[in-house]
């Protein structure tokens, strides 16, 4: 009967449980305190140290000598055939940052600018970004004070002598045309670069803007145009707000004779308070003060400037004065006052002219290096070290010649 009553009827087998499929969860140990920190992690936190790894990724791509060596040979084959289409420029960009090397130690500055916290971050711009149609546009001279005068903003910025966008160093181009260079009002001096530099005339008004679309501080050029009108050696002049400088120019005293570095300066000059500069009448009071020979000038309650007969020449007495305030600041706050300090006497201390160098042969020749020359290109080669290649050696260059 159980045969009977089973019969034509179809049995199915019982179902079976599919294989387990591991799961993420599976692997997790949910006690891990890696685990629980993860888990605990805010969303937009997780994402950043995500991002972080794909970007350690690309930044081995990127710093690969193959592939930068490729990048840059590409690139100059198409600079060779004279196209320079945007793509091309933006390519020549990236591999200027590419080729930037960013040493774990460099000189430390005094104090130290945004130069040097861009350095620590990897990111500089070149200081020579004349390329394509920027280095067909200027005539080989122009770009060289280009260069050098970037290159000056930048060591200005590094030993913490600027402050955010204001003060001025400016050079003179030419003396028939009269026409100078300065910083376009708006840029940090890390952020100089030779292309940016704005073109002016002895007014203040623009005669080349530069790669920027920014302007010129006026009232921050009246105090160059004054100098340079009553000074035609005069090709470049620094003027800066330093604390130790601002401090000086404060004291009664003036700058006092204590140290060689205020010696090296020669008769400084001293420019009583007016507010900002924006008058004619102050202009010639400036040059009245500032005299026919002196390389220094202290702005009374204010800061500093320095001339020069070249860029080099400027940078040296600027940085000689900067150095020689800072001393004076400290030794009167350790001394307690002028009275316990030791005088030098300047007359029987004045510089001298610089002695006879010797030749590879042992002889004496005369002096071929001008005032600053040689401390001005030494720090071109850090500049080079620190920008990386291609920034400045190509126009500057720098080389223990002569």
């Amino acid at each position: 009967m159980n045969g009977a009553s089973g019969a034509g009827v179809v049995t199915a087998p019982p179902p079976t449980n599919p294989p387990h499929k591991e799961r993420y969860f599976d692997r997790v140990d949910e006690s891990s305190p890696e685990y629980q920190r993860e888990r605990n992690m805010a969303p937009d936190l997780r994402q950043d140290f995500n991002m972080m790894e794909q970007r350690k990724r690309v930044s081995m791509i990127l710093q690969s000598p193959a592939f930068c060596d490729e990048l840059e040979s590409l690139i100059q084959d198409q600079m060779k055939k004279g196209k320079t289409p945007t793509s091309l420029l933006a390519l020549q960009q990236i591999a200027d940052f590419m080729t930037t090397s960013v040493p774990t130690m460099y000189p430390a500055a005094p104090q130290g600018g945004m130069a040097a916290l861009n350095m620590c971050l990897g990111m500089v711009t070149p200081v020579n970004d004349l390329r394509g149609s920027d280095s067909i546009a200027y005539e080989k001279g122009e770009k060289l004070l280009r260069c050098k005068l970037a290159a000056f903003y930048r060591l200005a910025d590094l030993f913490g002598w600027s402050q955010l966008i204001y003060n001025h160093l400016t050079v003179r181009l030419n003396s028939e045309q009269e026409r100078f260079l300065i910083v376009p009002f708006g840029l940090l001096y890390s952020e100089v670069t030779a292309s940016s530099l704005v073109k002016i005339n002895l007014q203040g008004e623009i005669v080349d803007r530069g790669s920027t679309n920014l302007g010129v501080n006026q009232a921050g050029f009246t105090l160059h145009s004054a100098i340079y009108a009553a000074r035609p050696d005069v090709k470049c002049i620094v003027h800066i707000h330093t604390p130790a400088g601002a401090a000086v120019s404060a004291m009664k005293c003036g700058l006092l004779p204590i140290s060689p570095e205020a010696l090296s300066l020669g008769e400084v000059a001293y420019h009583d308070y007016h507010g900002i500069l924006v008058d004619e009448e102050e202009n010639v009071l400036i040059q009245k003060d500032l005299g026919p020979k002196s390389k220094v000038l202290i702005l009374r309650n204010h800061g500093l400037v320095s001339v020069g007969e070249t860029i080099e020449e400027a940078f040296y007495y600027i940085h000689n004065l900067v150095t020689a305030c800072e001393i004076q600041v400290r030794t009167l706050a350790s001394a307690g006052g002028p009275d316990n300090l030791i005088m030098l006497d300047p007359g029987k201390y004045k510089s001298r002219p610089r002695c006879l160098e010797l030749v590879g042969d042992g002889s004496s020749s005369h002096p071929k290096w001008q005032i600053g020359e040689q401390e001005f290109e030494a720090l071109m080669r850090m500049l080079d070290n620190l920008v990386g290649q291609g920034s400045n050696s190509s126009l500057l260059g720098t080389s223990m010649r002569r």
